[in-house]
């Protein structure tokens, strides 16, 4: 099998000596995906950034080659390496709305790509436009190309960048985390998409990822790194099946966690009858309400003590609107009970008392931890709210006692910043924040998506803990069924503010009545 990239003896270092790239070898071959997996700080984006001469500053070359149509890539020119930039070799990153010039309408960028590698008329670069963005499925942006990125969707934007990218036929493509910040069906579209444009071009594709059911789906030969070394490569089947190092099969059962079933007896702490949710659609000079998106219907179900329910649904499914209904920051029609009390009895007097027995953790907790304020000032905020007049010493003990609760030392972090930590520690600093006022419900939204497998898989065993030490009742909410296979008792299945399906979570995984249902535990399997 001939290859069409060949990484030989690769080492990176930034100032200090610090190596974060240790003599890397990967092949890649001609038509072939080859998957790089492995945590953030593995120096998988490192390695691939070093095919086109595009290290950050720091960044320094220590050894190794890159031979590409037999030629180092490494030594060539500026004009050489621009040449290949786009051109043989184009890129698709992680998120398309800071990759896309917001200043620049799409059929802008791409005719700039076009004309730039391209001997063409402007002419032919337009007509080439559309029929690039029909390739990729965008046919109503084809007819009117000239939006900006910030107009588009999602799946839509990542569209535009795989257009962008195949726009010169390379071959190769580097796909770096091309599908985490999207839905699972958009993701498994924007799969489907990458696999018939290589099929049809006969391109190579480098795919970096952490997620390891997207690279069974994709990869044909898979290299595992870790700490800037190759620890394990072989075929997808081989890697699969019968891992040989510790951290690829820690890798693996990661991805494959089951809940234990449970039975629960307990009284509901949440119930939910004929939920609605309906935002008026006002036009005119009177403002006048002309319709309603509707986004939730008739929406019932319960939570128990200590249970976990998990929400799965595309972006527009509901599950925001059902959080704020239940949190009462939105209006709603329906009946939402907690603890045996309607929601809409409690006085505005009372919304204070009744909100601090419900907390919530965010999908980024690093925009959602203030960047002015310390540890300490973080956590100890809803104390400060809730119980003006407690001691500083019983406030420092409770912050202390919180932080450890989540596997964090008070006298190492209680003065740092956020910036200052890993994005696993933030999550467990937000996780303390919103424990240290006894809630008896948990409402996590997307609180894994933005972590790295690992640590995905120690914030989810930490939940599971604190939840049996407190009694918690969880709301989960994620467009990831391998976190919601892991952490969920009962899940709910919600597209366009319907119920689609309902049942225990192992009822749902082994025998799913819905259509839709089985699309998405496709995305795992």
């Amino acid at each position: 099998m001939k290859n069409l990239i060949s990484i030989n003896n690769l080492s990176i270092y930034f100032k200090k000596n610090e190596r974060v790239v240790s003599s890397v070898n990967i092949n890649i071959p001609k038509g072939k995906t080859v998957a790089i997996v492995g945590e953030s700080g593995s120096g998988k984006t490192l390695t691939a950034l070093s095919i086109l001469k595009l290290l950050p500053s720091g960044a320094k070359l220590e050894s190794g080659e890159i031979i590409y149509n037999q030629k180092n890539i490494l030594e060539c020119s500026s004009k050489e390496i621009e040449n290949i930039r786009g051109n043989k070799i184009s890129t698709i990153f992680q998120e398309p709305m800071t990759s896309l010039n917001p200043l620049h309408t799409i059929n802008k960028q791409m005719e700039e790509i076009l004309l730039t590698h391209q001997k063409i008329s402007k002419n032919e670069a337009k007509r080439k436009t559309i029929s690039l963005l029909r390739e990729v499925g965008l046919e109503s942006i084809s007819n009117r190309p000239k939006l900006y990125s910030y107009e588009l969707s999602g799946g839509q934007r990542q569209r535009v960048m795989i257009a962008m990218s195949i726009a010169n036929n390379p071959d190769l493509l580097i796909a770096d985390e091309p599908t985490t910040a999207l839905d699972v069906t958009v993701q498994m579209q924007i799969l489907k998409l990458l696999k018939n444009i290589q099929t049809k071009l006969g391109m190579s594709m480098l795919f970096i990822s952490h997620d390891l059911a997207v690279v069974k789906k994709m990869a044909d030969f898979v290299y595992v790194m870790k700490s800037g070394k190759i620890i394990e490569n072989n075929n997808k089947k081989q890697i699969f099946d019968y891992p040989k190092h510790k951290y690829t099969k820690e890798l693996i059962s990661f991805q494959n966690q089951i809940r234990n079933k449970k039975n629960f007896n307990s009284k509901n702490i949440i119930e939910v009858e004929n939920l609605k949710v309906w935002y008026p659609i006002k036009k005119g000079l009177l403002r006048r309400t002309v319709n309603y998106v509707k986004a939730i219907q008739n929406l019932s179900f319960n939570l128990k003590e200590k249970e976990t329910l998990g929400i799965v649904g595309e972006s527009g499914s509901g599950k925001t609107s059902l959080v704020l209904a239940i949190l009462k920051l939105i209006n709603s029609n329906g009946k939402i009970k907690i603890n045996g009390k309607n929601i809409e009895e409690i006085k505005r007097s009372n919304i204070k008392k009744f909100r601090k027995n419900i907390q919530i953790i965010f999908q980024d907790p690093y925009s959602s931890l203030s960047p002015r304020m310390t540890v300490e000032e973080i956590i100890s905020e809803g104390l400060r709210i809730h119980f003006p007049n407690i001691p500083i010493i019983e406030k420092k003990n409770k912050v202390k006692v919180i932080l450890h609760e989540v596997g964090l030392n008070y006298s190492e972090n209680y003065n740092r910043y956020p910036h200052e930590f890993s994005g696993g520690q933030r999550q467990r600093i937000a996780i303390a924040r919103a424990l240290i006022l006894n809630p008896k419900i948990l409402i996590l939204d997307e609180p894994t998506s933005a972590l790295d497998v690992t640590i995905q898989n120690q914030i989810i065993e930490l939940l599971n803990n604190l939840q049996e030490k407190y009694s918690l009742s969880f709301i989960f909410i994620s467009h990831d069924m391998k976190v919601i296979r892991a952490v969920s008792d009962k899940i709910l299945v919600l597209k366009n503010g319907e119920l689609i399906e309902t049942n225990k979570a192992n009822q749902i995984f082994n025998n799913p009545k819905n259509e839709y249902t089985k699309n998405l535990i496709q995305s795992v399997i």
